[in-house]
C-alpha cells in the first residue's frame, strides 16, 4: 500500500538567489522514476514566519497525508540535516513594566537517530534556525499535537546543491523517506 507524503520547500529569500536548494531537491525527487510512495508536494513557500505553517496545515487538512517532510535551506551547512525540535518564544505582558518570556519546544514524535542510521552523511540538529524554518516546523509539530493527528513530521535542512553533493544528498534524502515509511 502506497503512503501520501507531503513534501515542502521555500521560495528563495534573496535577490541574488537564483533558487532555493529545498526546492532543487523536491525538483530532483519528482524526477526519479523509483521512489514508490505517492509524493505531494507543497512547493515554493512565501519567506514569511506565519504564512507557510497555515498553507501546510490547509494541505494537511486537505489530503491527509501519512507523512508529513517539511524542508528548507541552509547555505553554510555541507550536510542533509534533520532536526529534531522547533522553538518559539512567546511573549506574555501583565503590565507595562513586566514582561514575561516562556520558550516553548516541540520534538518530533520520529526516532532521528533510527531514521538516519543508514545515511552517508546526515546530520542531527536540535536547532532549526529561528528562521521561517522554524516557524514552518514549530507550527506544523504543534498543529499535529493540538489536533491530535498520528501524522509523523520531520525537518530537513539541504544544503546549496552542486555537482559535487547532488547524488550523495538525493541518496540519503531518498533512503530518509523509505525509512520513514518503514518505521
Amino acid at each position: 500500500m502506497q503512503k501520501e507524503i507531503l513534501l515542502t520547500s521555500f521560495y528563495t529569500w534573496l535577490s541574488d538567489q537564483q533558487s532555493n536548494s529545498s526546492d532543487d531537491l523536491l525538483l530532483e525527487l519528482a524526477k526519479m522514476a523509483c521512489v514508490c510512495d505517492d509524493l505531494i508536494f507543497s512547493r515554493r513557500l512565501p519567506i514569511d514566519v506565519d504564512l507557510p505553517g497555515s498553507r501546510v496545515i490547509v494541505k494537511i487538512n486537505e489530503i491527509k497525508p501519512d507523512y508529513v517532510i517539511c524542508c528548507g535551506m541552509v547555505a553554510s551547512w555541507i550536510n542533509l540535516s534533520v532536526q529534531v525540535s522547533a522553538s518559539i518564544i512567546s511573549v506574555e505582558t501583565t503590565d507595562i513594566t513586566f514582561i514575561d518570556c516562556a520558550e516553548n519546544i516541540l520534538q518530533t514524535t520520529v526516532d532521528v537517530e533510527q531514521l538516519m542510521a543508514e545515511t552517508a552523511g546526515v546530520d542531527i540538529r536540535y536547532d532549526c534556525g529561528g528562521f521561517v524554518c522554524e516557524g514552518l516546523y514549530y507550527s506544523v509539530l504543534d498543529y499535529l499535537y493540538q489536533s491530535q493527528l498520528p501524522i509523523p513530521c520531520i525537518f530537513l535542512h539541504v544544503p546549496i546543491l552542486n555537482q559535487e553533493n547532488l547524488m550523495i544528498i538525493m541518496a540519503d534524502f531518498v533512503l530518509s523517506i523509505n525509512n520513514l515509511v518503514i518505521t
